[in-house]
């Protein structure tokens, strides 16, 4: 009889870690997907204007400073140069506003970065995404591609 209850124990304790490792596994894998298979969606220039209109979102320009002024800005960004994107989104909120004059955007905020032609911006939602701001996009065509649609907007209303 003490063999079999000491042999029920072990096994009851063997298989209850193995059954803990298995669900630890299955709970990684779950985090894996959901991390990997976030969308990571790119805005039209029509999609960025909309969004702009309804004052939903908070865009955020990665470039540099020195870009921004050299050659201009997508009305109602923000700059954020992408060295700092990670720092910012993890600032204190009083903090953020002092430094970006702008209210720190939550996790929930939808965000969209932009840069020049669309490669930091992209650097960008991925950190942001790291960070928990699974409502962040970016606008792949960048300020190149802004500018030239808003050109061709203001050449025909001429």
């Amino acid at each position: 009889m003490l063999p079999w209850l000491l042999f029920r124990t072990a096994r009851r304790a063997v298989l209850g870690s193995v059954e803990t490792e298995l669900c630890d596994l299955k709970s990684i894998k779950e985090s894996c997907h959901n991390f990997c298979t976030a969308t990571s969606k790119a805005v039209t220039y029509k999609e960025l204007k909309n969004l702009l209109n309804s004052k939903n979102i908070m865009l955020i320009d990665v470039r540099e400073t020195w870009e921004i002024l050299e050659y201009g800005k997508i009305p109602g960004s923000v700059n954020i140069p992408l060295n700092e994107v990670s720092e910012a989104l993890q600032m204190n909120p009083r903090d953020f506003k002092e430094k970006y004059h702008e209210v720190k955007p939550s996790k929930s905020d939808s965000l969209v970065f932009s840069c020049l032609a669309g490669r930091r911006s992209k650097k960008a939602l991925d950190t942001a995404i790291s960070l928990g701001f699974h409502r962040a996009q970016h606008y792949a065509g960048g300020w190149k591609e802004w500018e030239t649609y808003e050109f061709s907007e203001n050449k025909k209303g001429n």
